[in-house]
């Protein structure tokens, strides 16, 4: 397995090449830098107000709250909420919250995958944080946020109504890590309204700044079982969500799973029962409670076919969010899982495979490079192009010769800090082999190649997504990967992430002037 060294140099390549903006030197956001606050409030014996995200009802949002309920709204820090407040209480995990009146499922099953990491958790959440020594209402969290780690800095006043948090609430009362990470995180995004709806990807992203997989579940890969064995062996978190259905979200079907919803992956586990494996998942709900009630769920009978030590040890019969499926039911009934790592060695099930990473930064404009989809080559041309040189796979990659060798991501960057405000592009990535009679050709492709030549791998739509992907096996030779949006003349900036098994050199065509 690669050292934390080889990991991080993977996550860095991301950042920029100063190294301002990595996990170790984050950004200040809003240029609020949290020691020199910190400082000045000690010094002037006075606790912190976020002038940038005050309390008051622009912070919590609009829609969220009925009027007559954002009028009951009060902001408490934690030590009017209760007596003897701390950060953390006996450890961190899943269990230590539920979800408040805030739709952001997808948010807190990003942070029940994140407590079992806890060295990401300690990146997001510097721990050393406390209620006591040089307390002055100020605390700070870290996130990655479209190629550069930033650092957050709020207020610890909450809403509350009848003392009582509003939002993603503790089970231990005096615990509010919780509470001021989604602070924190609603900040980023502009408001807790702005947090309404999304998927644990991004979150899982914005955690880690790793290595991103989403998974179609409706079409599964035959290796899906070994992929989440490898993920859950490394440094990885794993969401899911259920689709939406014919109803609104948050319906809870007779079965006890929740419609249009996001769970976490807590692990995977093969058992041996009534003389076969049996392949199973288990799944954690953000709301702390409602569980599946099929097969292989915690009254099931179907536990009394295992080991007593393996039904000692994995079977939790209670009302906490968390239960076992099969494989086939996960398949079934989710939608897509989404698998975030430190490193990539997940994808290839290679300990001694080494990974490449490289990360570039680049904008499509209206009217010069925003050419949109392949319908028309000429305007498709317009496009930012990126040429690739693949060469041999790496030698201690070479035993997987016959794998997927190429990893490549298309995120597109939102030029809002309101989440809601942002609409999201329809975008996707093609990739086309340079043929012979374009070996020697110099600067970017014309109308023509794409005219002749069918890519050999692209993703499989047009996504309005934050982030698409394309997992592919790419021959050695060389290659043309070229990042869209669907329509043309539509202005946004991006951020295209490569990941290789092979040497490559990649040298990005800019446009005409």
């Amino acid at each position: 397995m690669p050292t934390s060294g080889v990991c991080m140099n993977i996550i860095n390549a991301r950042h920029q090449k100063s190294g301002y903006g990595t996990i170790t030197n984050p950004i200040s956001f809003l240029n609020q830098d949290y020691e020199q606050m910190k400082q000045y409030c000690l010094s002037r014996r006075v606790k912190y107000i976020d002038e940038m995200f005050p309390p008051d009802s622009n912070t919590i949002g609009q829609g969220l709250l009925e009027p007559t309920d954002l009028d009951r709204v009060v902001w408490l820090r934690p030590g009017k909420i209760v007596s003897n407040p701390s950060l953390v209480v006996d450890g961190v995990s899943r269990f230590d919250f539920g979800q408040g009146l805030l739709g952001n499922c997808w948010f807190l099953a990003s942070i029940g995958a994140l407590t079992f990491q806890n060295s990401i958790l300690k990146q997001v959440v510097p721990l050393e944080q406390s209620f006591n020594e040089d307390y002055c209402g100020l605390f700070h969290f870290r996130f990655w946020r479209f190629g550069k780690w930033v650092d957050i800095i709020i207020d610890d006043k909450l809403p509350t109504i009848d003392g009582r948090l509003i939002f993603v609430q503790s089970k231990t009362p005096t615990e509010f890590w919780p509470a001021l990470l989604e602070k924190a995180y609603a900040k980023v995004c502009g408001s807790y309204a702005d947090m309404n709806t999304g998927t644990p990807a991004e979150a899982m992203v914005d955690f880690t700044g790793g290595v991103h997989m989403c998974v179609n579940l409706t079409e599964p890969p035959p290796d899906l079982w070994e992929l989440m064995t490898r993920a859950g062996q490394n440094i990885s978190l794993m969401g899911c969500g259920t689709p939406l259905g014919k109803t609104s979200a948050n319906n809870v079907l007779p079965n006890g799973l929740v419609q249009g919803h996001a769970y976490t992956v807590t692990g995977v586990k093969q058992f041996m029962s009534q003389g076969r494996l049996v392949n199973l998942v288990r799944l954690w709900n953000p709301w702390g409670k409602t569980e599946w009630k099929g097969e292989w769920s915690d009254h099931s009978p179907l536990w009394q076919t295992v080991s007593p030590q393996d039904r000692e040890m994995c079977l939790s019969v209670r009302d906490d969010g968390e239960f076992w499926m099969t494989l086939e039911d996960f398949c079934k009934l989710y939608e897509d899982l989404d698998i975030c790592c430190l490193c990539p060695d997940f994808l290839d099930g290679s300990s001694s495979s080494h990974w490449k990473s490289s990360f570039y930064e680049g904008r499509w404009v209206a009217g010069t490079t925003a050419g949109g989809s392949t319908k028309n080559y000429e305007k498709f041309s317009t496009n930012p192009q990126y040429r690739i040189k693949v060469g041999k796979l790496f030698s201690e990659c070479s035993e997987n010769q016959g794998e997927r060798n190429f990893l490549m991501s298309l995120m597109q960057m939102p030029d809002k800090r309101n989440r809601r405000l942002v609409q999201n592009l329809h975008i996707g990535l093609h990739v086309f082999e340079v043929t012979k009679e374009y070996k020697a050709h110099k600067g970017r492709f014309p109308a023509s190649f794409f005219g002749r030549n069918k890519a050999v791998a692209q993703t499989k739509n047009y996504l309005d997504a934050r982030e698409v992907m394309e997992f592919v096996m790419l021959k050695p030779g060389e290659y043309l990967i070229v990042p869209s949006t669907y329509h043309p003349n539509e202005t946004a900036s991006f951020i295209l992430t490569i990941l290789s098994t092979a040497e490559t050199q990649v040298q990005s065509l800019q446009a005409a002037v």
